[in-house]
């Protein structure tokens, strides 16, 4: 085995992953293939920093990019244009009651530059059995009963690990990925990992963390107390209106 990935995971699932800093600078990020989708080793790879990310007919792929794009829950930006829209909003924001229904609409979301989606139905699968278990949850957008919005992401300890997003209508994603960061500021989650560098998360206040210094940040937040299970009572329901008024975002 060399020194650098690709590594060639172990079958047994709660083999532990190499470390991410053996990661490949090209292409960035790329650590080990193979593999499987199980909860116990989805949880150990973002647990280390690492995630998923492969198109249909590929093999399990397994990545820890440098720079890391994050958001502190503190720090989303809204426009004052956008906040404006808000204040005459109706909308409502829920989490955990449409799981299913965010994975599916941020697969079928266009992409810029993308053909098709990541997210395959085994991915689909995966993700619904962590969503069972408690470490997967969702934040939806309502206009009345008709979703608008989501994101969805993994939760460990107090760090939360967001995945996909999408906008039924616009602004939808803006303002779940608000209320996602309002409420984990609340309870004392402080960070937000969003992967990959994206302009549209730039312009919302995304800012480059560079590896070493977030896999020393999750390793202290992935062992804080937090119980998995339903965030549903706990989030409560928000108003996209509130949001707009919000020092936090």
């Amino acid at each position: 085995m060399s020194s650098k990935g690709p590594f060639l995971l172990d079958a047994v699932s709660d083999a532990p992953f190499p470390p991410a800093e053996l990661a490949l600078r090209e292409p960035d990020g790329l650590l080990a293939v193979g593999g499987d989708l199980s909860p116990v080793r989805l949880l150990n790879a973002y647990a280390g920093g690492i995630f998923p990310w492969f198109s249909e007919g590929q093999p399990l792929l397994w990545w820890s990019p440098d720079p890391r794009m994050v958001f502190r829950t503190n720090g989303v930006h809204l426009s004052s244009r956008f906040r404006r829209e808000l204040r005459a909003s109706s909308w409502r924001v829920r989490a955990d009651t449409a799981f299913g229904e965010v994975m599916q609409a941020c697969a079928q979301a266009p992409r810029p530059g993308q053909d098709g989606t990541w997210i395959t139905d085994d991915m689909h699968r995966a993700y619904v059995e962590l969503h069972r278990l408690g470490y997967a949850h969702s934040v939806e957008v309502f206009d009345e009963e008709q979703l608008v919005g989501g994101i969805y992401g993994v939760a460990i300890g107090r760090m939360f690990f967001g995945e996909s997003m999408f906008s039924g209508r616009s602004g939808g994603s803006k303002v779940a990925l608000a209320a996602l960061a309002r409420t984990l500021d609340d309870w004392g989650w402080p960070l937000i990992d969003a992967q990959v560098e994206n302009p549209h998360l730039m312009r919302m206040g995304a800012e480059h963390l560079p590896r070493i210094d977030f896999l020393r940040e999750i390793r202290g937040l992935v062992q804080q107390p937090a119980d998995a299970g339903s965030w549903t009572s706990r989030f409560g329901e928000l108003s996209a209106a509130f949001l707009a008024e919000s020092a936090t975002v």
